[in-house]
């Protein structure tokens, strides 16, 4: 079974990118890469474009809504070794719809068959986009999407099935992603409510989807895209990894964010995770943190 991390914000770096990788994970996907910042060459978005050569294949998530800005960043993604490029055609967040991006762009379908075609034309390596059901239940377009994102040339179409302003509660229906896989011939990919191996062959066999990407349902449980029952011992090694690939790969204090955030996500199920989830966003070293932690595992 395909199974693929989803982009998350502020959670898909390359720690945890390369530790799904080593759980499983088929094709990753960087946290969204705001195409202006890269074309200005910002810093901070720079160090969310790395990545480490055992992550690949990778794809890298452009957001943006302007098209010619978007395929110069596409073209530098590209050049820096970039397997795929996907576009962000889901994010809700009020900020960034404001702006004409992330799930704005499915409101304007005209605009957005410019923003994909000049995309296609700009790479080579495949070119995919994330899409969700519309904008809200009385806009549901994720066909109409799909089907001129088949026309501009798209390779593979991601679907979460929540419209935006769902934003990411209530259930996500997975009748829509059965929905576009009958509308178009290029794979679809099934993203939502997958929060263990069971779900995944669950979305297969109700979508016909090509794979499956998983997002929420792989926090604090990487071992996700194992397959397989992973026991205590086996977690504990795939924490310690985790944590080592922070530490060695981030700036100190992204890497104290990092631990803090991912450690708090793994005490999930533990005795007291309540109170341990305070412990941890307390201490002021990714040490002490560790430490904090492995008392209560």
């Amino acid at each position: 079974m395909d199974l693929r991390l989803a982009p998350m914000a502020g959670v898909t770096n390359a720690p945890f990118r390369l530790v799904c990788r080593e759980a499983g994970a088929g094709l990753l996907t960087s946290e969204e890469i705001d195409a202006r910042a890269l074309v200005e060459g910002n810093a901070r978005t720079q160090l969310i474009a790395r990545y480490l050569p055992e992550e690949r294949p990778i794809a890298f998530q452009l957001l943006g809504g302007d098209p010619d800005v978007l395929a110069e960043a596409a073209r530098r993604l590209e050049a820096a070794g970039a397997d795929a490029i996907d576009l962000n055609m889901g994010c809700p967040v009020a900020k960034i719809v404001a702006k004409g991006q992330g799930a704005a762009l499915m409101r304007d379908p005209l605009r957005a068959a410019v923003v994909l075609r000049t995309l296609r034309k700009a790479v080579d390596v495949p070119f995919t986009i994330k899409i969700r059901s519309g904008w809200d239940e009385r806009t549901v377009n994720a066909v109409e999407i799909a089907r001129i994102a088949e026309g501009e040339g798209v390779d593979a179409i991601t679907v979460h099935p929540r419209t935006r302003s769902q934003q990411y509660t209530g259930h996500a229906p997975w009748a829509v992603i059965h929905e576009v896989v009958a509308a178009v011939s290029v794979p679809v990919v099934g993203n939502g409510d997958v929060r263990s191996h069971a779900d995944a062959c669950d979305l297969i066999a109700a979508t016909g989807c090509a794979a499956v990407m998983i997002g929420r349902g792989a926090l604090g449980a990487p071992w996700i895209f194992t397959g397989e029952s992973v026991d205590r011992d086996a977690r504990a090694a795939i924490i310690r990894r985790h944590c080592a690939l922070i530490e060695a790969h981030l700036p100190p204090r992204d890497a104290l964010v990092q631990v803090k955030k991912h450690l708090a996500w793994y005490s999930a199920g533990l005795a007291g995770s309540a109170r341990l989830r305070t412990a941890l966003f307390q201490a002021d070293a990714a040490a002490a943190v560790q430490e904090i932690f492995w008392g209560s595992w």
